[in-house]
């Protein structure tokens, strides 16, 4: 089983969802409202309230054999807008 988080903007997060489920998976978590800093900008409050800094914290789990798929579905919304992935293996408990 593999864990993919992604950080997005939430401008783009129905462009996200929508290929997440193109790909197949068979669930995600959001988390609206991700703050926090990057490497080249910090989210500040006056950001999060007009929703220019407003980012979205999407949880995927799935096989390995779906990753593929997403990859191909958010690479170039990910390439044209920004966002970070980042896969790791999941346990279940």
């Amino acid at each position: 089983m593999k864990r993919l988080d992604l950080i997005i903007s939430e401008r783009e997060l129905d462009t996200i969802i929508s290929a997440l489920e193109k790909a197949e998976v068979p669930g995600y978590t959001v988390l609206k409202h991700a703050t926090g800093r990057g490497p080249q900008t910090i989210v500040s409050e006056d950001m999060e309230f007009t929703g220019l800094g407003a980012n979205a914290h999407v949880i995927v789990f799935c096989e390995g054999d779906i990753l593929e798929k997403v990859k191909n579905h958010i690479g170039s919304t990910l390439s044209y807008y920004g966002g970070v992935a980042y896969v790791s293996d999941a346990t279940e408990l």
